[in-house]
């Protein structure tokens, strides 16, 4: 077997390129042909795999989960389709951490040599790919739109402080889901459509199938037609905090579990695809089953529950030092309530 590492060398800042060689002597333990290519700007990785589709039998694919999309639009649904060994090595590692793909690089290179084939479902809006998250509306747009510089510096920190510049100019977004004969309308503040335990940091839904050939989709509801509402901040704060299985069933949230559908939005909206920026306005949606070979790490079961209280403490605090945060924008727009009325008075 021969395979291609494909990778991005400034994710995580620069670790892959300090790890290049010994990535590659371990990879040539498994297979007779590494051969090594760098990405160096946005689209590269796409390229890069478009054109090596069919010559290798695995593409490694080192980088975030926007370098990870880049190299699924460039093979899905092709028959030739290598497997893919990913060494997660963004800011958020969302689909790593959904598939328990360690973001340590030689536990995640031992899942490329001795772990197991997992059947991921994948998606395409319109004529794009995606794996593990679609959405659009409140706060959606600091992934993309965070420098890659400031990702280095502050890590996952630095998608808060650019989301929080935006967040109170958020509109809220007229969509209408269409699907067997049924139409959903809804005015929103979010918009998600999930294939994933995890996004933006936060197991939204740890229960989550991968490979059902569903999604879960979620509208968060604005009160307000035309305006940023904070009652719609708040609704969005517990999703993140509580998960889906907690909020499905609120008045504000609107939860559906789909397979083909389209989605009627405003021209101006912007579709937020992995991470990166997808697209805009409305769009057809198709689950592909089983669309993407992907080497996960055999976890036995005396091993889960050890995972499982792992994960359940590291959420455990990143929900209370974000619930903190929803106490302390809460008490200032009290505060900023009560100083008008006194002022007014």
């Amino acid at each position: 077997m021969n395979c291609l590492f494909i990778y991005n060398p400034q994710s995580g800042k620069g670790r892959l390129s300090k790890k290049e060689n010994y990535i590659v002597q371990k990879l040539k333990t498994k297979f007779d042909v590494v051969d090594v290519v760098k990405t160096h700007c946005s689209g590269d990785a796409n390229e890069i795999a478009s054109e090596n589709c069919g010559k290798y039998d695995v593409f490694v694919v080192g980088g975030g989960d926007g370098t990870l999309n880049e190299i699924i639009n460039a093979i899905a649904q092709k028959p030739s389709a290598p497997k893919i060994g990913y060494l997660p090595a963004g800011t958020t590692n969302d689909v790593a951490h959904s598939l328990h793909i360690s973001t340590n690089i030689k536990k995640a290179i031992k899942t490329i040599l001795n772990g197991k084939v997992f059947c991921h479902d994948i998606f395409k809006t319109n004529n794009k790919y995606g794996i593990y998250v679609c959405a659009t509306g409140l706060g959606t747009e600091a992934s993309y739109e965070t420098a890659q510089r400031a990702k280095n510096i502050f890590g996952k920190i630095a998608y808060f402080f650019n989301g929080a510049r935006k967040i109170f100019k958020s509109n809220p977004i007229n969509v209408c889901i269409k699907y067997d004969n049924v139409q959903v309308k809804k005015t929103c503040a979010l918009m998600l459509i999930l294939n994933s335990r995890r996004v933006a940091g936060f197991t939204v839904n740890k229960k989550a199938c991968l490979d059902d050939g569903y999604v879960d989709v979620v509208l968060v509801d604005s009160p307000r037609k035309k305006r940023f509402s904070l009652l719609s901040l708040l609704w969005t704060a517990k999703l993140f905090l509580f998960g889906i299985n907690y909020c499905k069933k609120k008045k504000h949230i609107t939860y559906l579990k789909l397979k083909n559908f389209s989605a009627e939005i405003e021209s101006t909206a912007k579709i937020n695809l992995d991470g990166e920026n997808g697209l805009c306005g409305s769009f057809d949606f198709e689950v592909i089953k089983d669309g993407l070979e992907i080497f996960v790490p055999w976890i036995k079961m005396r091993l889960w529950t050890e995972l499982n209280t792992y994960c359940f403490l590291s959420q455990l605090r990143l929900r209370l030092n974000v619930y903190l945060l929803y106490c302390l924008v809460l008490e200032f727009f009290q505060n900023t309530f009560c100083l008008t009325l006194h002022i007014g008075a």
